[in-house]
């Protein structure tokens, strides 16, 4: 493979291989970068012949990355954002004049718990900005963030690791959830002949370290009687109000749940490890402005004194 100098580079060219690598169309990289399609196809073969590889192939889902290109996709994104951030260091973020949009990943525990807080905040202090969520099992959460189409990711997310800055904000145990009326709501504490024969809902939660519950009950000799999978948190006030089942859920999550399903939370019979809740942002936001701010809100709000 031949050496490259950075002198035989047009920085252009890496902002039109970011683009495509983002887009994976042509035309919506031109409508995004303001300039015509040949422009763009002119740019990409210059690219493709300075790195003599096709970079990327036309396939019926889109344009699809060769293995040099995707190798080069999170590097080529660190590079540019580091030197935006260096030529913009000195550039103010005024949050109440702001239209921005920010888009945070969460789970729907995080959606019931803290988006009521963000969004009356933002109403008070930055009107013009809008906010839009997403779940880390419907994206690539990595690349995502690499990419800068995520700000921010708020949970239990062991798989954020090389790349990204990370400030816990709170832990938190699990309790045993239940509906007032349920035939142990009365008992002061859970035996775990009581936990283990009762019914249970289990949240499979993919993508976050709340789904390890039931390997950690068991490593501690207690199995559940599952009546009921479900892949997400978001029902589980109706369905407790409404059956006799219980569920094992982070500790806030239930206090939100409690007055308005009519619920009684209790310790589980077993202790199980805390859940970490962190904020996450990529390397190339570590600097913005903006983004500072955001994930500064969180951190005022929902960070442990």
């Amino acid at each position: 493979m031949k050496s490259i100098q950075l002198h035989q580079i047009d920085l252009n060219l890496l902002v039109v291989f970011q683009q495509l690598m983002q887009q994976r169309q042509v035309s919506r990289t031109a409508a995004l970068m303001g300039v015509s399609q040949p422009a763009i196809s002119n740019a990409l073969a210059r690219l493709r012949t300075l790195l003599d590889d096709p970079l990327f192939v036309r396939t019926p889902a889109g344009m699809q990355p060769t293995p040099r290109a995707a190798a080069l996709a999170e590097p080529v994104a660190q590079a540019l954002a580091q030197l935006q951030g260096a030529l913009n260091q000195g550039e103010a973020f005024d949050p109440a004049r702001s239209e921005r949009q920010f888009q945070i990943c969460m789970t729907d525990i995080g959606e019931i718990y803290f988006l009521p807080w963000l969004v009356a905040t933002l109403a008070q202090r930055a009107p013009g900005i809008t906010l839009s969520t997403l779940r880390n099992t419907a994206v690539n959460l990595q690349e995502e963030m690499v990419n800068g189409h995520v700000d921010l990711a708020i949970g239990l997310l062991p798989q954020l690791k090389g790349g990204y800055f990370k400030r816990q904000l709170f832990t938190q145990r699990y309790v045993c959830l239940m509906r007032q009326g349920h035939p142990l709501a009365t008992r002061r504490t859970l035996t775990e002949a009581a936990y283990a024969a009762a019914e249970h809902v289990l949240v499979v939660a993919q993508g976050t370290g709340h789904g390890q519950v039931d390997e950690l009950l068991a490593k501690r000799g207690l199995r559940r009687r599952v009546r009921l999978t479900v892949p997400h948190f978001v029902a589980m006030g109706h369905l407790l109000s409404q059956t006799d089942l219980l569920a094992t859920v982070p500790e806030r999550l239930a206090q939100a749940l409690l007055d308005p399903f009519g619920l009684v939370a209790k310790p589980t019979p077993v202790t199980l490890p805390e859940a970490s809740i962190s904020v996450f942002w990529h390397a190339r936001q570590n600097k913005d402005p903006a983004n500072r701010w955001l994930r500064g809100l969180a951190f005022e709000r929902f960070g442990a004194s």
